[in-house]
């Protein structure tokens, strides 16, 4: 019988809605066995002769240099391509650059702004496409989240997220993940900035399946209630800048703050994907305290990343 691993080759990655459970386990254990090889020394040229083209229509720190060390790491070729250098950024169509694309890479990850244009690229592309951040949805950083509290916890299933701030593309995909590995999540929001009743409805769907509930809440307090995880994001995300004033006073109440983590589990861990505001969504005592993980999950993003490349690639 294949394993859940096996059956990747070729798939595109958009959304982990759109992975069974058993495919999110085996993405976090093979990432675990990655890196355990870089860590070790042993090399894993598993993609050797393979190029990656990786397209920014958004500035990046992790992304970007998490891939290029990714695909380096495993053998391959990264390929930096900015939306202003390709033709796509004087009107060529997302479909035309999608098929020229495909007759000379392996694969495609593109950063940008709509879910539409990610979707749009991977029905024209006839190789993988893996979405590295949309405003709908980040994929990437929330596997690397579960896999950095499967290290610190042992295990995924059974365990309370709560997500306090923005219900953004962190957010949203945080419901998808949580749900996939059988985590409850409860998110704390404030009106008009809660996560999107679409993606709730088919987070309800993947928690109901893995036996795991989902909250979306205003008291940020009672989402923190007995957390074993607690994350925040900034409160205004890329293409947000102009909102900025009126966001930091409709989340005023929403600050990760050492009164706040009171309420989670003493052995509590925090994470955040970068970068922080530290001061607005969260204070540097919580932030740069014993509890934070952050650099080990900013780290991971290079180990699942690697194994989302080898098994789709």
């Amino acid at each position: 019988m294949d394993s859940p691993g096996q059956n990747l080759k070729g798939r595109d990655l958009l959304s982990l809605h759109d992975f069974a459970a058993e495919e999110v386990a085996a993405i976090l254990d093979l990432a675990a066995g990655l890196k355990e090889k870089q860590k070790s020394g042993v090399p894993h040229p598993s993609l050797q002769g393979k190029a990656l083209g990786m397209i920014f229509q958004k500035s990046s720190t992790r992304t970007r240099v998490s891939f290029e060390v990714a695909m380096y790491q495993l053998g391959g070729y990264p390929m930096f391509l900015s939306a202003n250098d390709l033709q796509l950024g004087r009107g060529e169509s997302i479909a035309d650059t999608a098929r020229t694309l495909s007759r000379y890479l392996d694969g495609i990850m593109i950063r940008t702004f709509e879910q539409a244009a990610v979707e749009e690229l991977a029905r024209y592309a006839t190789i993988p496409v893996i979405n590295g951040l949309t405003d709908l949805l980040h994929p990437c950083q929330i596997l690397a989240d579960l896999l950095t509290i499967r290290e610190h916890k042992g295990t995924l299933a059974g365990l309370k997220l709560a997500y306090v701030g923005d219900g953004n593309n962190i957010c949203h995909s945080l419901l998808f993940g949580c749900a996939k590995a059988g985590m409850d999540i409860s998110v704390a929001s404030p009106e008009g900035y809660r996560p999107k009743g679409e993606i709730v409805r088919l987070a309800v769907e993947d928690a109901a399946a893995a036996g795991s509930k989902i909250k979306v809440l205003a008291d940020p307090v009672e989402a923190v209630g007995g957390a074993d995880v607690v994350v925040t994001d900034v409160w205004a995300s890329m293409g947000h800048e102009a909102e900025r004033v009126g966001r930091v006073k409709a989340f005023a109440a929403y600050q990760v703050n050492d009164d706040l983590v009171r309420h989670a589990k003493k052995d509590y861990i925090f994470l955040h994907c970068l970068p922080a505001h530290r001061g607005e969504e969260v204070t540097p005592e919580v932030i740069d305290g014993p509890h934070s993980v952050v650099w080990d999950e900013a780290e991971n993003r290079l180990h699942t990343q690697k194994a989302v490349l080898a098994l789709l690639l």
